[in-house]
């Protein structure tokens, strides 16, 4: 039986000890490399065939999500199964690793165990069944909190800055309750800010804020992209209200797909 070639990317020398020594024993399993940064991982992948390989998203010289970016441009014939590994539980993390290609999220500390089993499970075949789309799995599993942060990723609002927060929560509001579009400053902006502890200005000025930085930082293809049309270009911005009901309007029609 063909081993699985396992490659561990981590900046932690106890990691790479403790993990390595544990993959080392076991039986069906190749350990190809054991690297403490993202560059050393790359010249690994131009040399030697990896079947999964664990990948801590914060590592110097090139972190794992660069690791995962220029994975992308190296057109590798077998592509590894990526096992991404941080200690930080933040939902722009897991969202961006899974958006660049990465199969599965590992938080730390592991069980030693429960990464030899997801390395197994990863290299198993999928059986896919004829009457369902392969997406429509994935599609359905995801929340509506998880569906939002895809289109904010894309579009490059940070999860840090409060009008993130704000702006998921009005969308959420006006997919559930389209009326609430009609009423942004009467009910939208008080709904957000009781939830949020905070006041309707506030609300208000901080998703301007993040719509700002869209256009700051020159994202409209990608908003023009993930619509489907050429919606707006550099000049134009649009009010809040425009922009909450566009992202609604799109995430109502996924739901009813």
């Amino acid at each position: 039986m063909e081993k699985i070639k396992v490659l561990i990317a981590d900046d932690s020398p106890v990691v790479l000890d403790v993990l390595g020594s544990f993959l080392r024993d076991k039986d069906d399993i190749e350990l190809v490399g054991a690297v403490d940064n993202g560059l050393a991982v790359m010249e690994v992948l131009r040399r030697q065939t990896v079947d999964v390989m664990l990948l801590d998203m914060v590592m110097p010289k090139l972190d794992g999500f660069g690791v995962l970016m220029e994975m992308q441009k190296l057109g590798l014939p077998v592509k590894p199964r990526v096992i991404a590994v941080t200690a930080l539980m933040r939902d722009d993390f897991i969202q961006r690793a899974v958006n660049l290609g990465s199969d599965y999220y590992m938080l730390k500390p592991f069980e030693l165990d429960a990464v030899y089993q997801q390395i197994v499970a990863l290299t198993q075949p999928v059986e896919v069944k004829n009457d369902l789309p392969v997406h429509a799995p994935q599609q359905n599993a995801c929340s509506l909190d998880e569906r939002i942060a895809n289109i904010f990723l894309s579009m490059g609002i940070p999860a840090h800055i409060k009008g993130y927060h704000f702006l998921r929560e009005a969308i959420k509001l006006v997919v559930n309750d389209r009326e609430m579009i009609n009423a942004i400053t009467k009910d939208l902006y008080p709904t957000v800010a009781i939830n949020f502890n905070t006041t309707s200005s506030k609300v208000e000025r901080a998703i301007r804020h993040a719509i700002d930085v869209v256009w700051t930082r020159g994202q409209m293809e990608n908003i023009n992209m993930l619509f489907g049309s050429r919606l707006y270009v550099k000049h134009e911005k649009p009010t809040n209200g425009e922009f909450i009901a566009l992202i609604a309007d799109r995430l109502a029609i996924e739901k009813s797909a």
